[in-house]
């Protein structure tokens, strides 16, 4: 199992989100999470990807342990990381790919695409570049290297996020609603798009969806309702 999460449980204030969470992934695994708006869905899919703290439980990620131990009423969860170290595990390890895409306007889609590996370091500039040009060739931007945000259709923009999310060659691939702010023939495209990289390049990838089309081609889907899976 690449990610196992066990009895993962958050409270925001007295609204308890997650009650107690148990979730599995293999490697290459592709899993839909489902569910009604406020089912906890994207709060499960933020504490997968190490961007939030759970109030208990315990996370491990490709055989690391990043959060054990703890309660709710204590707070006692075991960090494993520092704040640096996790984000540098974060950024080496998981790609992740919002409804938004939170591409920087001022940038190109090669630059928006080679900025997260150009943080992480590890790679000349000119392997950068040649990596994220393979990887917006891949899903069809070859044309588009240079052409900011605002000069892209939506899912050109989602295209250059997942290609983003990509550029460091994560194990896991964490998608929150890809397809939620496309037409349904752009959303098709992504779908197809998700599938075609995991054949190819092997990734885990959850995503968190209302979309049943894209729901219904996953190895797997769960609901979540009311905090746990149904």
């Amino acid at each position: 199992m690449i990610i196992r999460a066990t009895n993962i449980r958050k409270s925001f204030g007295t609204l308890e989100v997650l009650k107690g969470i148990d979730f599995e992934a293999e490697q290459g695994e592709i899993i839909a999470i489902t569910g009604a708006s406020g089912a906890g869905k994207s709060t499960l899919l933020q504490i997968l990807g190490t961007l939030s703290t759970p109030d208990g439980g315990s996370l491990i990620i490709d055989g690391l342990t990043v959060f054990a131990g703890g309660d709710g009423a204590s707070r006692s969860l075991g960090r494993k990381f520092s704040d640096s170290e996790l984000a540098r595990f974060r950024g080496g390890k998981i790609g992740f790919v919002f409804q938004q895409h939170h591409l920087l306007p001022e940038f190109t889609a090669l630059e928006n695409v080679m900025i997260p590996a150009l943080i992480s370091g590890g790679a000349s500039r000119r392997e950068i570049e040649t990596r994220a040009i393979g990887l917006l060739t891949r899903v069809g931007l070859a044309e588009r290297l240079t052409h900011k945000p605002s000069e892209l259709s939506g899912g050109e923009q989602q295209r250059t996020a997942i290609a983003r999310a990509l550029v460091n060659r994560p194990a896991i691939l964490l998608a929150d609603e890809p397809t939620g702010n496309l037409d349904s023939v752009t959303g098709q495209e992504i779908r197809s798009l998700f599938f075609g990289l995991r054949e190819e390049l092997g990734q885990t990838i959850v995503i968190v969806t209302h979309d049943n089309a894209l729901a219904d081609l996953c190895d797997r889907s769960l609901t979540m309702k009311d905090g746990m899976f149904v």
